[in-house]
């Protein structure tokens, strides 16, 4: 409490400026709509999101302190706490909603209505705010020197450097505006391949890379290991395992393949292979790296629950300071069990009362533990998709012995574990937006309000996105693999009918038991398995030219580091760019006008020329990054 006194945010609790107003709230839902889409596209491709906290704090600083010319520190820290609740939703959104629409696509339900998808986000986001607000004076301000919250005091930090956010929202927005020409190129004019590949006669194994700068921008964001651990996945499935199924497999038709296995390389090559039994086993090693994950986080867990619960006991009591406002614990009861009731009794919502109960227990639970574990690691090893696993083996299980079984139980049981990763998710986010608050001095119950508005305008933007893309290019495709979403798909069904490949499920699992035991970390290098080695490569591309920055010699620390955090800005902007015209694009193919755009049939472009301008274009996304990072022009 004595450490609690002592600290003193940078705005006084006694000082009032402007914080949430009409500019923050329009600013934050517009920036929770671009992000929170972008997201969802970005994910549903590589498996991965990216937190959008700072590309929001200095796009909100470069409108208004540059443009507005405003200067309230409080305001652009609002324009982020709702923009980053966009991102978040849109994360926990795509780990298992598109479930939903494989199983509609193999004809065994309907799609999933707007309605549902809406009411399933708005739900689980809203409940992931007021699980986490009761927890704030537990893990924000009596834990404030022992929970670092990485990304929210990063936030901070930016926001505090806000003579720079002119420079550094251009750097952001340059991102957004080469990224959209470069995918544009790429995916609409079709002038140029968006994927190489490079295969060896009489070796099955292939290798290649795509080209894109929302994966380069991945690869560079996460650093050269977590990029080199995906890499080393994708090479241990398409160098060694797709050539040892071919070699020994030949002429063996192996389940759930429906051809001999030689028949299917000579018809679809590696990817083929891929398509049909390495996704299996990146499957088992994804399983697998979750529920390790979730294992060695049980002491920690367990720790958390129970310290947060001892610590919550005046979390309630009415407070004169501004600083220490929250929304009221009366409404926060209140608003939970009207929502766990809204689980139960709307019609939309394919849960049972027993599967509400299961969402509000589970969902404080996880997301005490989200909040904790955010607190010490950062968003980014958060165990989202662990605790996900952990939720849809337990609900499945639950609805089968109590007789909801079939494919009603199974789209049950993913509604039940959407609103669960959903609240952790949320959950995660609003502590990190807390801690930012608390650093700075902004009021906890304006930026809980806030977090509520984020929630629900990218709530009301997510039904129509995923609808988008799924028209557009279906999930479970090249297009959008869908990583998470297929796991919980193939896990749900193994529960629930015993279906699934077992062999290669485990051949995945053991792989990543294997990966823990010498010390690789497994979700990584299993999202490495799972997906294409052409992803990975282009974001092993990403994660080296980071190494390069990390790396030089420099004599001045700091230039090093604004050279680094200029790189992060601008691949921020590139993915947003990215994705929202990966969204338009998708709204020219619903509509069939996409054909028209294809210039590649047009001209009659050769394949061969077609990759030599892919690779041409791959060195101008390289090139673009190093200009608005290393080569920056900096005032002195």
């Amino acid at each position: 409490m004595d450490k609690q006194k002592e600290f003193k945010p940078y705005i006084p609790a006694e000082k009032v400026t402007p914080e949430l107003t009409f500019t923050s709230i329009a600013m934050g839902i517009i920036l929770a709509v671009i992000f929170g889409a972008a997201n969802a596209y970005l994910g549903l491709r590589v498996g991965m999101t990216v937190s959008a906290s700072i590309p929001s704090a200095v796009i909100a600083m470069g409108v208004i302190r540059i443009l507005m010319r405003r200067n309230s520190i409080l305001e652009s820290n609002m324009v982020q706490t709702i923009g980053s609740a966009g991102e978040s939703l849109a994360a926990g959104a795509i780990f298992t909603l598109p479930a939903l629409f494989l199983w509609a696509a193999e004809g065994k339900t309907d799609k999933p209505g707007i309605l549902e998808i809406t009411l399933i986000a708005l739900i689980g986001g809203l409940l992931g705010v007021f699980f986490m607000v009761p927890l704030r004076n537990a893990l924000i301000v009596k834990e404030h020197a022992t929970l670092p919250y990485p990304e929210g005091t990063a936030c901070a930090e930016v926001l505090l450097a806000g003579e720079k956010g002119g420079a550094s929202a251009s750097t952001v927005f340059s991102g957004m505006g080469f990224a959209a020409l470069f995918k544009f190129i790429i995916d609409g004019l079709k002038l140029v391949s968006g994927e190489i590949t490079v295969a060896v006669k009489g070796f099955a194994g292939a290798i290649g890379t795509q080209i894109y700068p929302a994966v380069v921008s991945v690869g560079y964001i996460c650093g050269a290991k977590i990029s080199s651990y995906m890499f080393a996945g994708g090479l241990l499935s398409w160098l060694v395992i797709i050539p040892l199924i071919v070699m020994f497999g030949a002429d063996i038709t192996l389940y759930p393949g429906t051809e001999p296995i030689s028949q299917i390389f000579a018809e679809g090559g590696a990817s083929a292979i891929w398509s049909s039994y390495i996704r299996y086993i990146g499957a088992g090693a994804l399983a697998a790296g979750g529920i390790i994950s979730l294992i060695k986080s049980l002491p920690l867990i367990v720790k958390t629950f129970g310290g947060a619960m001892k610590s919550m006991k005046g979390a309630g009591a009415a407070s004169s300071l501004r600083t220490e406002k929250d929304i009221s614990i009366k409404t926060i009861l209140i608003s939970v069990v009207a929502l766990t009731l809204a689980v139960w009794l709307v019609p939309a919502i394919p849960v049972s009362l027993l599967g509400a109960v299961i969402v509000v227990v589970f969902g404080f639970f996880f997301a005490t533990v989200s909040s904790r574990m955010v607190g010490l690691v950062g968003s980014s090893n958060n165990p989202v998709s662990g605790m996900a696993i952990a939720t849809l083996l337990v609900a499945t299980l639950i609805l089968k012995l109590t007789g909801s079984e079939g494919i009603a139980g199974m789209t049950s049981a993913i509604a039940i574990g959407s609103v669960i990763c959903i609240v952790a998710a949320i959950a995660g986010d609003t502590s990190q937006d807390l801690k930012t608050g608390y650093l700075l001095g902004a009021t906890p119950k304006k930026q809980q309000i806030g977090e509520i508005a984020g929630v629900v305008s990218a709530a009301l933007a997510i039904g129509g996105t995923l609808y988008l893309l799924d028209s557009a290019w279906g999930f479970g495709s090249d297009q959008l693999a869908a990583p998470q979403a297929t796991l919980m798909k193939l896990i749900t069904e193994g529960v629930m009918d015993g279906n699934l490949p077992w062999n290669l499920v485990f051949i995945g699992a053991f792989i990543a038991i294997v990966v823990e035991i010498i010390g690789i970390p497994v979700l990584p290098f299993a999202i490495g398995i799972y997906l294409p080695v052409q992803l990975n490569a282009c974001i092993m591309v990403g994660g080296l030219v980071r190494l390069l920055l990390d790396k030089m010699k420099m004599k001045n620390e700091e230039k090093r580091t604004e050279i680094v955090n200029d790189g992060i800005l601008f691949c921020s902007g590139m993915i947003a760019g990215e994705g929202l015209v990966g969204i338009l694009l998708a709204l020219l193919a619903v509509f069939g006008v996409d054909k028209m755009l294809d210039l590649s049939g047009i001209l009659g472009i050769p394949a061969v020329v077609s990759d030599i301008g892919g690779i041409v274009l791959f060195g101008l996304i390289v090139l673009t990054l190093l200009k608005f990072s290393l080569w920056k022009k900096r005032d002195k």
